[in-house]
């Protein structure tokens, strides 16, 4: 089955039910789905995630082979 008809069968099964409890909870799935990693992280974890990707640009980076030599 592709994507479109599985869109389409899901659709027809969310129209045919009767319980509005369980629509409510489809709906926040489908809504917490969407939502983007990024804003569920502190402020402090975005900061020091930003300043790696700055480190990196700057080419300060460190070889997964050395990591492992300094924690073994």
């Amino acid at each position: 089955m592709n994507t479109e008809t599985s869109k389409i069968a899901l659709v027809k099964m969310i129209l045919n039910i009767e319980n509005d409890t369980f629509i409510q909870k489809i709906a926040k799935f489908i809504n917490k789905e969407k939502e983007d990693f990024w804003n569920e992280l502190t402020s402090k974890e975005q900061k020091e995630i930003l300043l790696g990707l700055e480190q990196l640009n700057e080419g300060k980076r460190i070889s997964f082979r050395d990591v492992l030599k300094k924690i073994s």
